[in-house]
């Protein structure tokens, strides 16, 4: 029993040794992690360093791009700048070139030299930062990845940890632990080779997506470029075409033009030295006016509309009271605004107080709430207050149209006056009315501001005073105005100065129109850009607070790797000595030392990889205190700003106090330039007189000669015209200082009034605007370099941090590789089964066959694409070739049909018109022969039309080789859809092709007979000719030569004009062909843009299938519906125009010639308001455009947040995934907790059987020394009964001897011998005794002394018992050390994993953070977009406002040349009185009435769209605050895993301080069994007599020790179970998990595979849509070849529809001219039979070249001469010429000039150089004025593709009678050599698109004037002279 005791001891001592050691090895680890660490710093350092050049680096590359990105806008804007200059120079061009053809060649010269500079500086890409965007985006998906990797990582990490301690835990069971390490790690393995392959397949598909990004924005930047450069070239070619086109053929028109600039030049300087006093006055108010723009500019910022509305209603009703009381009304004004002022400052004040008791009140938070309500009335009454001025100016023009009226009424009739004036009176009261209404509408909307109530109830009393005084002035005025009936020449003036004053409101009101839309753009931009300040100030702010934590995330990554580094090690150095210990059987490894030398090889580059680790580490810390520095300079200079703010408030007090000195200033020089603008008035007025003396004095002048009445006539005209332009300068001027004023006083009472409410927001906007003026573009700068170098900087970062992370787990990976090797090396040395070598081999080797399979695959599917790519490329090829060869049979097949139908159709036409000539001159020479008159029939005429004719069918034969019909178009895009079909359509068409040919042996056998048929008819036409000369040869050859010669000049003149008129037709189809190719463009981009819809609609239906994309759709559709009913009614609009001006144009030819001047102005009027309603229609869809784009950006940004959505909701996923983990660890932590409490349990129950134990040795202590003072006293009272008994036997001995002596002497004395002897025996034996006593005595003193060693044997024994028990004390304090170290190293780890998983989430954040960080860049990039499209939005806007001034200068030149003409109709009016004209205008004026309506309506619709808008926009605010609460969701989770780490630590400390107090029970135990101890050594010398005892107290003692030691052998083997169930568990667990990545895994193998299907199918699908293209391109070629030919095609028959015409009009001719004849020979053979030789040859012969000689206007006097020597009465010459122009005497000219020739020939006023054209003919120089306006004056400018106007021509119509209507007779003309046939003539020879000065001066005609840029073309109605307005309408509606 002793010694089993003992033995045990040992095994404790054993036990203590072993936790010696292990603390020495920790120890030396620790010291090793520390030299670690310490060269980690040192590599971090180097790190560092190396980040600081890299970023250095990507700041140069970002710097380069930024310089690109620049480079690129201003080449960008230089092209723009040179189209611009081009587009102007080429508009200036054809105004310079009737000057002098050296000045044209010149300008050619330097506009192609200008146009000569290189443009291939365009080398980048506008796309480049989108690119960089979508590389960020991709980086950080990458990083988000790797970051993913890193929890995998990790978490593998934690769990190898827990099966190590399990493994430390539980040495039994380290076989299946190591088992399940090898699978774990083989697991891990391929899942880390899964996710890198993935992670590249990934990159692959980033790399492909930002290729194809690239591609496309090259192909736009190319496609822009190649625009740009063919706009070039087309501008180019208009330059070099435009120069010397005219310099040869139009020498003699130069020639003329010039004698006529010279005559003007005189007349010029003649009216030079009138001009110079209004060109002073001019020079004042020009110096005045740019006085009053640069105060306009300092005050343009302040404007309200409250004030703008009584202004006008003032200024209207001050301009109807006749000037009578101006300076009243003015005075009244002054003192009305300064004491609105005073009121509104006043008010404006008590606001202030206002608002600053409520700030007080209220406090910071409903500031902005209360700011938002007052904004938001002070909205609403805006915009009430705009409608209603819109109401206002609508009633303010429609008063303006009946002044007009009333004004011509009173030109016209002198008797109207009065009427007027009632008419006058009545709109004066109307206007009462509506001042009264406006007034009333004002106090309602007064009354709704109620926190402005009693401010504003002083303004409305005060409003009212002015009413009433209002009134009594109108009151005034109608008396005054009844007074001043008498005088009519005051009112003349008093209505051309309300005209006047009526044109300037017209103009001040759209000015100011003008003026508030740009203020209001103005402020809104200063809004944006104060709130892109504001955000860029708050995102610098948010970058370097992420920044910062951003740093301490990375230290605490960083320190979290060295602890990973230095765990590593610990492995690694137990591996090493596992290693050690595995050496010691090399006879069994010595196979595999080769592969521990390789493996060490690879630890030595492992470490090497660690060193570098480490040096990139030290580059991160150098980086990161880097960032540090930045954020704190990022800090002062967020300081430094919030200061300048501070400032730049100050500054803008100073300003309002500036503002309010300068409204003083303002209001003096009022009063100044209300004098001077009355001065002018004054002046004007002069100046109106002056010119009604001059019309006065021309219409005196009228009844002198013609021919100096016309030339004086067009000098009055053309100085009228200088003087109307000088007048309108001096208006635009006293208007513009007008409107500048009211501008000021707007805008000042503006500031007053905005003011009340916004204070604060105005003086932040106006600190924005004075100060970031200046520093905006440095701060932009600055604070983007700063984002972009934080954000690299932190990129950068990341990406160190994320191959640092590769890195360890890679070197991980190679650690759990040797440690799997080291722990197989020890399988085998354990258990020698060879089972494990197997399992591995088996593995490696099925890996490597499926490495093996898996690339024999690849190489497989890689030579099948290949093998793919070259069968589609085949495929492709074959279907081009036959593609080509269906074209080219197509295009034979259809040219064989068109040549067939063309000349079966010519033939027969020929046939029937030679049958018609034959039988017609059949008739003549009949008629001829019967009448027997020499003379002969005009047949030249019709030969000269046969050849052309013949010509015209030859060019439509060639011509129509090139026509495609769209139903062989429509087969082809069929074909390419069908591509197997197409091989047997082939087969067949070529079987038809044959047919056809046969059948076309057989047609060219008719085409033999149908010409020997027009031989015979052409030999039957010879010989009439032939039978008419031999008839014709008589006296009367001179008549029939003259006639010849007249029928010759007639056939000369026809050919010119109708040369002239096919040329106009050529252009029209010019322009219904590039019409149509438009429409097809647009018709294509529709069904583009229908086709992105749909996949919008589809991806969206895809991506998230909740409501918001139905609002989307729905939206869409309205915009499309209001869009579409918009262009419908667009073109009912045009078609009615084009019927009104078809209306004007019967209407004018009906009138003839007497009325044509009214019909062009009013036609010129409709035109204006023509080009007016369709700017504003252009407008409109301009805005539908952005609309559009508007939407579409919703969209965007709808698909972008339901991402943002998307990718939240997956982050909560994982956060829920995260906390449900967490959950589950702290139950297991729970668990531990309850089983340690367990266990403290057993441990506290061990404790109080050790006391009871203790207490049990204290009783037997006890119990033992009473025992052993027992035994003690026992030894003396041994001795005292000795004695006694000893004295009792010598007693009775002696009385024995005294009776034997007394009975007996012998007897006694026998017995005394005897009983000597037996005395002396029994001495003896008492010696013996006593000897035997002694001897016991030194036996029990030996005893003793061996009972005193036994006691020093037992003392020892118990002296090595307690040794033994304070060594077990010492191992219990130890093992408690151990498990504290244990609880200690257990919360060490788990807040390694808190730490751990807070750096997740932290990397989580910072990748949310980056993710906004994106998103707020391309927020920032579409705000830079947004930016440039406003800027390119302004550029039109600046562009459409060029094009309204210049439309503006040609609708006053119209205006001016409208005034002269109707300066004439005026008296022509007056002279003929006729007043059906009226009802027409009015009809005009009523249908332009509509069409306001209808813009306003349009205004209305947009405004509707804008609130849709704005519901849009209040939907993605409600989606920013659906993922604000998520956010918060997100910290609310975060919060909660907080509180449960809390929690745990709670459970820690009690934990500790329980086995803290359990540490403190046995420290007092051991206290009292130190006590007993010292007990026992003074009780150890009463020990000697119970040694029994004590041994059997002792071996109950070591029973209980036993005992004791089974219990805590029980207790450890509890603990091992324990840790197997944990164990056991952890196994499940990773099983669980294993199966689950298994899951994962395969899921993710099948979404890759899914994906690559996709990617296969979108790659094929771009394919087949790039081959789309070409085919799609190569039609679109075709299909122009088509267009061209349809349009030759068109021109062609639209030609021979006029010739038919033409013929039909020449046989009507002839016929006419045939009954002339027979009247003549039937008045010639009365002459001959009654008066033979009465009348004189010469005599007639004079009078009838003297009537053509002669001038219009005298014409009927030679006619009436002539009627007298014929004797006529003078009442029927009167009749003949009274009737209408066609069918009388002079109707004859026109007859042979072609039926409706006076029908609409324009009033075109002859030229200077008349005075030596009246030799020749009114035709002849009608065809001049023909040839003059064919010639081209510059190229016709085909449309490009990028000027697409909504409004179009309308459906091409075939012109008849609107180009032939021009046409008149003249005399013959030699033709020039290049101008034979006029079908071959060029494109450029037809009216020039571009608007100039053509040679055909002021005075022609507006038909025949060039189509200008601004006007819209459109092709004319043929309406015949028959037709009337009704039947006009009719054919329209019929079309």
């Amino acid at each position: 029993m002793l010694l089993e005791g003992v033995e045990e001891v040992g095994d404790a001592a054993t036990e203590l040794q072993v936790s010696n050691n292990k603390l020495a090895d920790i120890e030396a680890a620790l010291t090793s992690q520390k030299s670690e660490y310490d060269r980690i710093r040192k590599l971090n350092a180097e790190l560092e360093e190396k980040l600081e050049a890299s970023e250095i680096q990507i700041k140069g590359q970002s710097a380069e791009y930024r310089s690109l990105l620049q480079q690129k806008d201003v080449e960008i804007s230089h092209l723009k700048a040179r189209h611009s200059g081009l587009l102007e120079e080429v508009q200036n061009l054809p105004a310079m070139l009737p000057v002098t053809t050296s000045a044209s060649t010149a300008t050619a010269s330097s506009v192609s030299s200008y146009m000569s500079r290189p443009s291939g500086s365009h080398q980048g890409f506008h796309g480049d930062e989108m690119d960089l965007s979508d590389v960020i985006w991709s980086q950080q998906e990458i990083n988000r990845l790797s970051a993913e990797v890193m929890r995998l990582e990790a978490e593998a990490a934690h769990w190898r940890r827990m099966s190590q301690a399990s493994t430390a835990a539980t040495a039994g069971n380290g076989d299946q632990g190591e088992v399940l390490k090898l699978q774990r790690t083989i697991k891990l393995r391929e899942e880390m080779s899964r996710e890198v392959d993935e992670h590249q397949h990934e990159l692959a598909a980033l790399q492909d997506a930002q290729r194809q990004k690239m591609a496309d924005v090259t192909r736009r930047h190319r496609e822009d470029l190649a625009e740009y450069e063919e706009r070039i070239e087309e501008l180019e070619e208009r330059n070099h075409g435009g120069g010397p086109s005219t310099s040869p053929s139009d020498a003699s028109e130069l020639h003329q033009l010039q004698k006529a600039i010279s005559s003007l030049q005189e007349t010029a300087g003649q009216r030079e030295k009138q001009l110079a006093e209004l060109s002073a006055g001019l020079e004042e108010a020009q110096a005045k006016q740019a006085s009053l723009q640069l105060e306009k500019d300092e005050v343009q910022e302040e404007n309200t509309e409250l004030l703008q509305n009584y202004t006008r209603l003032q200024a209207s009703v001050t301009e109807l009271q006749t000037r009578v009381q101006e300076q009243e009304g003015k005075s009244l004004q002054k003192a009305q605004l300064d004491h609105e002022i005073q009121v509104l400052r006043k008010s404006l004040a008590a606001a202030e107080i206002e608002i600053e008791g409520l700030k007080n009140m209220a406090g910071a938070e409903s500031k902005e709430e209360v700011e938002h309500a007052d904004i938001l009335e002070l909205n609403t009454i805006i915009e009430t207050l705009r409608q209603e001025k819109e109401v206002l100016e609508q009633e303010k023009l429609i008063i303006q149209e009946r002044l007009e009226e009333q004004s011509v009424s009173n030109d016209e009739a002198e008797s109207g006056d009065t009427e007027s004036l009632e008419a006058l009176k009545a709109e004066l009261e109307r206007r009462d009315n509506s001042l009264r209404n406006t007034q009333e509408e004002r106090d309602t909307l007064m009354s709704e501001l109620e926190e402005l109530d009693r401010q504003n109830q002083e303004a409305t009393q005060h409003m009212i005073s002015v009413k009433e005084q209002l009134s009594g002035q109108l009151r005034e005025a109608e008396a005054e105005l009844t007074g001043l009936t008498a005088e009519l020449n005051a009112t003349k003036d008093q209505k051309r100065t309300l005209e006047q004053e009526l044109e300037t409101q017209k103009e001040k009101a759209s000015q100011s129109a003008f003026t508030l839309n740009d203020l209001h753009m103005g402020k809104q931009e200063l809004e944006l850009r104060v709130k892109d300040l504001k955000d860029k100030l708050g995102q610098a702010q948010e970058q370097s607070r992420e920044a910062r934590r951003e740093i301490t995330e990375l230290q605490r990554t960083l320190q979290e790797r060295e602890e990973q580094l230095s765990f590593a090690k610990t492995q690694l150095d137990q591996s090493g000595e596992r290693g050690s210990e595995a050496q010691g059987t090399e006879e069994k490894l010595a196979g595999k030392e080769g592969e521990l030398s390789e493996l060490r090889r690879e630890l030595d580059e492992i470490r090497c990889s660690h060193e570098k680790t480490l040096s990139e580490d030290y580059e991160l810390k150098m980086e990161n205190r880097r960032l540090k520095v930045e954020t704190e300079q990022a800090v002062g200079h967020a300081e430094e700003l919030a200061k300048q703010i501070k400032e730049s408030q100050a500054a803008l007090n100073r300003t309002l106090r500036e503002k309010e000195t300068r409204i003083e200033a303002l209001k003096l020089e009022k009063s100044q330039l209300e004098g001077e603008l009355e001065q002018a008035e004054r002046t004007l007025a002069e100046q109106g007189k002056q010119f009604q003396q001059t019309i006065e004095e021309l219409t005196r002048a009228r009844s002198l000669d013609a021919s100096t009445l016309q030339t004086e006539h067009e000098r009055a005209i053309k100085l009228n015209q200088e003087k109307d332009i000088e007048i309108a300068q001096l208006k635009r001027d006293v208007e513009q200082a007008a409107s500048d004023h009211r501008d000021t006083n707007e805008m000042l009472s503006i500031t007053v009034a905005g003011q009340k409410q916004l204070t604060d927001l105005l003086q932040e906007k106006d600190v924005f605007v004075d100060t970031l003026k200046q520093n905006a573009l440095d701060l932009q700068k600055e604070m983007e370099d700063s984002i972009l170098v934080v954000t690299k900087e932190s990129d950068a970062l990341k990406r160190a941090v994320e191959e640092k992370d590769k890195q360890l787990g890679c070197m991980k990976e190679k650690n759990s590789h040797l440690k799997e090797e080291i722990d197989r090396l020890r399988d085998q040395q354990s258990r020698p089964q060879p089972l494990s070598e197997p399992r591995t081999l088996d593995i490696i080797t099925e890996l490597e066959t499926e490495i093996t399979q898996l690339r024999s695959s690849r190489s497989c599917l890689e030579e099948e694409v290949q093998t793919l790519r070259r069968t589609m490329e085949e495929l492709q090829a074959s279907l081009l070739l036959s593609q080509q060869s269906l074209q080219a049979q197509q295009t034979e097949l259809e040219q064989t049909h068109a040549r067939q139908q063309q000349t079966t159709l010519n033939y027969d036409r020929l046939i029937h018109a030679r049958d018609e000539e034959i039988s017609s001159l059949q008739r003549t020479v009949e008629q001829l022969s019967g009448s027997q008159v020499r003379d002969l029939p005009p047949v030249q005429g019709e030969v000269i039309l046969q050849e052309e004719k013949t010509q015209t069918l030859s060019q439509e034969s060639g011509n129509e080789k090139h026509d495609l019909s769209k139903v062989d178009i429509e087969r082809l895009v069929s074909g390419i859809k069908e591509k197997e079909t197409e091989i047997s359509l082939l087969n067949e068409k070529n079987l038809s092709l044959t047919r056809q040919l046969d059948q076309l042996v057989v047609s060219r056998d008719e085409v033999g007979k149908l010409s020997q048929m027009i031989l015979q008819k052409d030999l039957e036409i010879q010989a009439l000719h032939a039978r008419m000369s031999l008839v014709a040869g008589g006296g009367h050859s001179q008549d029939v030569m003259f006639l010849q010669q007249q029928l010759q000049a007639y056939a000369v003149e026809r050919e010119q004009v109708l040369g002239v008129l096919n040329e106009k037709t050529r252009e029209n189809s010019q322009l219904r062909s590039d019409y149509h190719r438009l429409m097809d463009i647009m018709a294509g981009k529709e069904a583009a843009l229908s086709k992105l819809q749909q996949e919008n609609q589809r991806l969206s239906n895809m991506s998230d299938p909740s409501g918001s994309q139905e609002m989307f759709k729905e939206t869409i559709q309205n915009l499309s519906r209001i869009i579409r009913e918009k262009d419908i009614e667009i073109d009912a609009l045009t078609q009615k125009c084009q019927t009104l001006v078809t209306v004007l144009q019967s209407s004018a030819g009906e009138s003839g010639g007497g009325s044509g001047g009214v019909s062009s102005n009013q036609f010129e009027e409709l035109l204006q308001e023509r080009d007016s309603l369709k700017q504003q229609v252009k407008k409109m869809e301009e805005w539908k455009q952005q609309v559009i784009t508007t939407v579409k950006n919703m969209q965007h940004e709808s698909a972008q947040l339901q991402e943002e959505l998307i990718k939240l909701q997956g982050q909560v996923s994982a956060d829920s995934d995260c906390s449900s983990k967490l959950s589950v660890d702290y139950a297991g932590l729970i668990q531990s907790y309850e089983r340690k409490e367990s266990r403290l349990g057993s441990l506290s129950q061990e404790l109080a059987q050790v006391q009871q134990t203790i207490t049990q040795l204290s009783t037997t202590k006890d119990v033992l020394l009473v025992k052993l003072d027992s035994v003690a006293l026992a030894p003396d009272v041994a001795g005292a009964p000795a004695g006694g008994a000893s004295l009792a036997a010598g007693a009775p001995v002696d009385q024995t001897s005294l009776t034997a002596n007394h009975e007996k002497l012998r007897e006694e004395i026998v017995q005394l011998r005897i009983q000597l002897a037996e005395k002396e025996n029994a001495i003896k034996t008492l010696q013996e005794n006593n000897h035997r006593l002694s001897n016991a005595a030194c036996a029990t003193e030996s005893e003793q002394r061996s009972h005193a060693g036994e006691a020093r044997l037992v003392r020892e024994r118990l002296e090595a018992l307690q040794r033994s028990v304070r060594e077990k004390d010492l191992l219990i304090k130890t093992k408690g050390d151990q498990l504290s170290h244990v609880s200690e190293t257990l919360r060490n780890r788990e807040n390694d994993n808190e730490v751990l998983k807070q750096a997740v989430t932290n990397l989580k954040e910072r990748a949310l953070i980056l993710e906004m960080d994106g998103k707020k860049l391309k927020e920032e990039n579409e705000l830079v977009a947004s930016r440039s499209r406003e800027k390119e939005s302004e550029f039109r806007a600046l562009q459409e406002t060029n094009m309204q001034v210049s439309l503006l200068l040609r609708e006053k030149e119209f205006e001016l040349s409208a005034v002269s003409e109707k300066s004439a109709t005026v008296e022509r009016m007056l002279k003929d009185k006729e007043q059906g004209k009226s009802g027409e205008l009015n009809q005009l004026l009523n249908e332009l009435k509509s069409m306001q309506e209808k813009a306003f309506a349009f205004q209305q619709e947009r405004d509707q769209m804008m609130m849709a808008l704005k519901q849009k926009q209040m939907e993605t605010t409600a989606v920013h605050t659906e993922l604000q609460h998520v956010r918060d969701k997100e910290q609310r989770l975060n919060l909660e895993l907080d509180r449960l780490r809390n929690h745990l630590l709670e459970i820690e400390d009690s934990y500790t301080r329980e086995a803290v107090s359990a540490e403190d029970r046995e420290t007092e135990l051991r206290r009292r069994v130190a006590l007993l101890d010292e007990k026992l050594a003074t009780s150890s010398s009463a020990v000697e007599n119970a040694s029994q005892q004590a041994s059997m107290q002792v071996e109950s003692l070591q029973e209980q020790l036993t005992g004791v030691v089974k219990q805590r052998d029980e207790a450890l083997i509890r603990l091992r179970t324990s840790q197997e169930q944990v164990n056991q568990y952890a196994v499940s667990l990773s099983n669980l998990q294993m199966v689950l990545e298994q899951f994962q895994q395969e899921e993710k193998a099948m979404y890759s595979a899914e994906l690559d299907m996709y990617k296969r199918e979108r790659d094929e699908w771009k394919r087949k849509a790039l081959r789309l293209e070409d085919q799609a391109s190569a039609l679109q070629i075709n299909l122009d070849e088509a267009n061209a030919a349809l349009e030759s095609a068109s021109r062609l028959t639209d030609q021979l529809d006029l010739n038919e015409e033409q013929i039909h009009e020449l046989k009507n001719q002839v016929e006419i001219r045939q009954e002339m004849l027979e009247e003549a020979q039937r008045k010639l053979m009365n002459l001959l039979n009654s008066t033979e030789g009465k009348i004189d040859k010469v005599l007639m012969r004079n009078l009838f070249l003297g009537y053509f000689h002669t001038p219009k206007t005298k014409r009927a006097d030679v006619l009436r001469l002539m009627g007298s020597v014929l004797g006529l009465s003078r009442e029927d010459v009167d009749k003949m010429l009274g009737e209408d122009g066609g069918h009388g005497v002079t109707g004859w000219v026109s007859n042979w000039l072609g039926g409706r020739g006076a029908q609409s020939v324009p009033n075109t006023p002859q030229r200077p150089t008349s005075g030596a054209g009246l030799n020749s003919s009114f035709s002849e120089m009608f065809v001049k004025f023909l040839e003059i306006e064919s010639t081209p004056s510059l190229p016709a400018a085909k449309l490009p593709a990028h000027d697409i106007k909504a409004l179009g021509a309308p459906p091409p119509r075939r012109t008849g009678s609107a180009a032939s209507s021009g046409a008149a007779g003249g005399a013959a003309l030699p033709k020039r050599p290049g101008e034979s046939n006029p079908f071959l003539a060029p494109r450029s020879a037809a009216v020039p698109l571009v608007a100039g000065s053509s040679s055909g001066g002021s005075g022609s005609h507006l038909l025949m004037k060039p189509i200008c840029d601004a006007l819209p073309t459109f092709t004319p109605v043929p309406v015949s002279s028959e037709a009337s307005a009704g039947s006009v309408l009719k054919d329209l509606l019929k079309q």
